[in-house]
């Protein structure tokens, strides 16, 4: 394959995930600015090592080599910054969703709801929370997961299940504001 068709292959793989590359990065790293970093240096390293990929995926999708690149990078910067605190999702950018005509309650609820939920999954060990971003703010299947986490599908959808029963556990244990349990 020469560089110029490469080249294609290549921007056509960044227009079709850019969204879920970047989409991966916020949820896990919490913030726009970092998130955009992560995603920059996802597909450069992706770029690097594209036509190899190309050779080796035997016509699978792409996508689940993208995130487990911008998982071992959220890693790094992780492992890097631990000994800073990190920070968490702005309040403005939870705002956003709830954008509709509510009563000023309703928002105020739906609101601390959607925060004791971020707060919730923010607590979930790497891999679940991980792999709860992949599926449920992704749309990724367990398979394309499984691939992303260097897991068996069985493994994944454990993994997965245990997620999401977790969260429940933390969120029903959580009080919201105002409310006393």
């Amino acid at each position: 394959m020469d560089k110029l068709e490469l080249d294609e292959r290549f921007s056509e793989l960044y227009r079709a995930h850019l969204r879920d590359v970047y989409s991966f990065a916020y949820y896990r790293v919490g913030n726009h600015h970092d998130a955009e970093d992560l995603t920059e240096q996802t597909f450069l390293q992706a770029y690097r090592h594209f036509e190899r990929a190309l050779n080796e995926s035997n016509g699978r999708p792409l996508r689940p080599w993208l995130i487990r690149i911008a998982h071992n990078l959220a890693a790094n910067l992780f492992r890097d910054r631990s000994r800073r605190p990190q920070t968490s999702i702005d309040d403005d950018d939870t705002t956003t969703v709830l954008r509709a005509s509510h009563t000023t309650e309703e928002l105020v609820e739906e609101r601390d709801e959607l925060r004791r939920i971020l707060d919730a999954v923010e607590d979930l060990p790497d891999d679940r929370r991980e792999a709860l971003i992949m599926r449920f703010a992704l749309d990724m299947d367990n398979r394309e997961i499984a691939r992303a986490l260097g897991r068996s599908d069985g493994a994944t959808k454990v993994l997965i299940h245990r997620a999401i029963k977790q969260l429940e556990g933390i969120v029903a244990t959580t009080p919201t504001r105002g409310k006393r349990s």
